[in-house]
């Protein structure tokens, strides 16, 4: 009875990491940096590292479980206008959105927490009836924006169907950017609080999409 019982356990650990994702990984001037080396690792144990957040009022929903904390990650330097990539340890396959989003930080980004204001600077939607579901992401620091440590924020919605609530994958990089602008972004949201049970889409029925 013991053995079978690890034995379950274990299978449903193994499911249960099959069944997810998590963006590990960041390209800055062409090249693919260490997994976690200018990503926030999460303190979740290694069979759940990329599991998702579902609660919508965690501060976990900022740079994932434990990602408040920098933990040792280091910080990358880009200009502004820079091409930056994330990847994930596999390629989605739950079908939703994907986005980026970026925070100031007001001194050092592995002192900050991620509870300033954050602003959108990318998103990936549906093209027809097919979803972005790749294993990269690749995009531009804005140009605009000032100089400063930023949080850089990924998360992709894992939609599934009504009644089910929807899954947040999310890892956060810290980049201090050089060369930038002048410009405020604008608008603005905290984390948690910019994410509703009630917004729109966030209980599409995927089947009519995928």
């Amino acid at each position: 009875m013991k053995s079978i019982l690890a034995l379950t356990t274990a299978l449903l650990a193994t499911t249960g990491v099959q069944a997810h994702y998590i963006f590990q990984q960041f390209t800055s001037g062409g090249t693919k940096h260490a997994a976690w080396k200018y990503v926030r690792k999460n303190s979740n144990p290694a069979w759940l590292q990329n599991g998702p957040v579902t609660d919508l009022s965690s501060t976990d929903l900022r740079c994932n479980v434990g990602g408040q904390l920098s933990n040792g990650t280091e910080t990358v330097t880009m200009k502004a206008g820079d091409e930056f990539t994330f990847t994930l340890d596999t390629a989605v396959y739950h079908a939703g959105p994907v986005s980026l989003y970026m925070s100031k930080a007001p001194g050092l980004v592995k002192d900050y927490d991620g509870s300033g204001q954050w602003f959108k600077i990318y998103d990936w939607g549906p093209s027809g009836n097919s979803w972005p579901m790749r294993i990269s992401y690749t995009s531009n620091i804005p140009r605009c924006i000032p100089d400063g440590e930023y949080l850089l924020r990924i998360q992709q919605l894992g939609l599934h169907n009504p009644g089910a609530p929807p899954q947040f994958y999310i890892s956060c990089a810290q980049v201090k950017v050089t060369n930038g602008g002048s410009t405020n972004p604008s608008p603005t949201a905290l984390i948690p609080g910019a994410f509703k049970s009630t917004d729109p889409g966030y209980n599409v029925n995927v089947s009519l999409y995928c």
